[in-house]
């Protein structure tokens, strides 16, 4: 019975140990496949001078939580035109400050990070922000002609309306010394500029909107007056 025990128990220690050795070698392959790719990254992101970065944490142990932005305002002000940002210390980052730069970048057709563009596609679905490839040039070619710059440039001046007027908002909400929600003013901004460009209606929705608002709130207190009247009525 003894020697019975022990041959099962011989071959199971013997595929522990080769289970064993097997992770630890695939452990090891994807340690060598991660410094290789993080020397061929680095080799890539070497001509852009940049912030110091850890080996493990990257740049995000200089970055106090929520104060992303005025510490990537910094840097772009010491390392002008553009520098890479390093997440965990192998996702880099190129940040980008200079037009000329974007100009480029944006220029290339090269194949576009599935990292970053998934987050979105729930959102506004596979198109021409997101494609790449064969199907984005068949799209983009089919836009193109109704993007031309002839045919942009009567709405320069109609667009630029609707900005100034959301930028004169925001000069008189400034000086109330309170945050601002920016979301509906750009969104009414984009309304006003699509229903300029597109429908020939200048609906003056910014302004109007405003007008509603204090209306409404009018309304309201005063609806609200007539009911406390009403109930100190019926309490008497």
């Amino acid at each position: 019975m003894a020697y019975m025990l022990e041959d099962i128990v011989r071959p199971s220690l013997s595929t522990l140990s080769l289970c064993a050795g097997l992770c630890l070698i695939l452990v090891l392959l994807k340690v060598l496949q991660l410094c290789w790719k993080k020397k061929e990254l680095i080799k890539a992101f070497e001509s852009f001078p940049g912030p110091p970065r850890h080996w493990l944490y990257g740049h995000n142990h200089e970055i106090p939580q929520g104060e992303e932005l005025s510490k990537l305002l910094v840097w772009s002000e010491k390392y002008s035109h553009a520098f890479t940002r390093w997440f965990m210390g192998f996702i880099p980052t190129l940040i980008i400050s200079d037009p000329d730069y974007a100009k480029i970048v944006f220029g290339r057709g090269d194949p576009k990070s599935d990292l970053a563009y998934k987050f979105i596609v729930p959102w506004i679905g596979k198109g021409l922000l997101v494609l790449h490839g064969p199907k984005w040039f068949r799209h983009r070619r089919l836009l193109t002609p109704a993007f031309h710059y002839e045919i942009l440039k009567p709405y320069v001046s109609l667009i630029s309306d609707s900005a100034k007027v959301m930028l004169d908002k925001w000069e008189k909400l400034i000086t109330q010394n309170k945050s601002v929600e920016l979301f509906e003013h750009v969104s009414l901004m984009a309304l006003d500029s699509i229903m300029k460009c597109a429908f020939s209606c200048h609906s003056n929705c910014q302004i109007n909107t405003e007008k509603e608002d204090e209306e409404e709130t009018h309304g309201f207190s005063r609806h609200s007056s007539l009911c406390q009247g009403e109930d100190s009525k019926i309490c008497t």
